[in-house]
């Protein structure tokens, strides 16, 4: 099966997209399957990868973040789908990208991988806590009146997790297909775990030997509510001992470092391609905690608790639906203050108890092998549907 994936927010410097996308390429080849990215960039190029290649079309650069571009002419990408003949075409965004093979003038099956929820990412989290989300959603239903119009030219709306699907599904977006996606367990693991990273890392904080270290990751963007974090983390850093590492880098980075800047506990760190690196730093912190409650996968949580490590996490979105009771703290969004109890609660539980769940959870998660095996499977029974082979 020939797989073309134009992938509207797929960048070098991208997050959780471009992980995503780097292993599809992986699991594409291992199963037998041909994968071709169509990407906007800054240039026209083309990537040889596992299976099959990234293709770059020259586009403009998105005017709020320079990490990222959009497509503007159909045609450049139109003539790549018409010379690449795929078995059938996914579409990463519901915006332009997805409009672009929407309207492509081929009838090769198509599916819409919702890779984001704007209502809940923006107007959501501007209006919390003084409209409640489900008053937003109805304010907004302009928006999935246009969802479900889009999916109308698709034979699926793919979501990866649980929580998303459930929105589209109570939006009557037709057509969705559930299919979650887990953490890389080839690359975390609770044996990585170095008390070496972890006394480096408490000497740097300037912590004692007994000090714990929160762990957050992912792009420096509002949506992931940094400065809140560090409002949290250091009010309960003056109760116990403890310091924050935030793993990432992004349009928002000025004023997370404003916001870190007057906190001696608190350690920004340039993001790293390291796989090893990255997979050692998680399992050896103490706890992850994150900020976002509209995220659509929950992967950041997923490699946490494939690390052995105990999770902090906002009552909103796929991060939640994740996370054990017995390895998980759970806040209301938004709420610094409750995200500083969360934190304390966590740490006042016993340390023995609390690791071995945490080795216990780490075999249960899923693995993405998995999630890339079943959406394989579901572009398969598409073709099938539609008479192909």
């Amino acid at each position: 099966m020939r797989i073309v994936d134009v992938a509207e927010f797929y960048a070098p410097n991208g997050g959780g997209v471009r992980t995503y996308i780097d292993r599809k390429f992986t699991a594409a080849a291992e199963a037998g399957h041909e994968l071709f990215v169509i990407a906007p960039g800054p240039g026209n190029g083309f990537e040889p990868r596992a299976g099959g290649g990234l293709i770059w079309v020259k586009a403009p650069g998105l005017p709020f973040d320079s990490n990222y571009w959009m497509f503007a002419a159909a045609a450049p990408v139109h003539a790549h789908l018409d010379r690449l003949k795929p078995d059938i075409v996914e579409a990463s965004s519901p915006w332009r990208g997805a409009w672009i093979v929407a309207k492509w003038a081929s009838v090769t099956p198509r599916a819409m991988f919702m890779h984001a929820d704007p209502i809940a990412s923006y107007p959501q989290r501007w209006l919390a806590p003084r409209i409640s989300p489900e008053r937003i959603d109805r304010m907004f239903e302009s928006f999935w009146t246009y969802t479900r119009r889009l999916s109308g030219y698709f034979d699926s709306s793919v979501a990866g997790s649980i929580w998303l699907g459930r929105r589209l599904a109570a939006h009557a977006v037709p057509r969705v297909e559930t299919i979650p996606l887990g953490a890389d367990l080839s690359a975390f693991s609770p044996d990585l775990r170095d008390p070496s990273v972890h006394a480096r890392l408490r000497d740097e904080l300037g912590l004692p030997d007994h000090g714990k270290i929160l762990l957050g990751v992912g792009r420096h963007h509002a949506q992931k509510r940094w400065p809140m974090i560090i409002e949290a983390a250091t009010a309960a850093g003056r109760q116990i001992p403890l310091g924050l590492i935030i793993l990432g880098d992004g349009m928002d980075r000025a004023r997370i470092e404003r916001a870190a800047k007057s906190h001696i506990n608190v350690q920004l760190m340039s993001p790293t391609r390291d796989r090893q690196k990255v997979a050692t730093l998680f399992a050896s912190a103490d706890a992850l905690i994150h900020g976002s409650e509209s995220e659509t996968f929950g992967l950041v949580a997923a490699e946490a608790l494939a690390s052995g490590l105990p999770v902090i996490l906002p009552d909103r979105g796929a991060c939640s639906e994740l996370a054990p009771a017995a390895v998980s703290e759970i806040y209301q969004s938004a709420d610094a203050k409750a995200a500083t109890a969360a934190i304390l609660r966590l740490f006042a539980r016993d340390p023995a108890t609390l690791r071995a769940a945490s080795l216990k959870a780490a075999p249960q998660v899923r693995d993405d092998a998995q999630h890339y095996a079943e959406l394989f499977q579901h572009f398969e029974r598409i073709l099938l549907s539609r008479g192909g082979t």
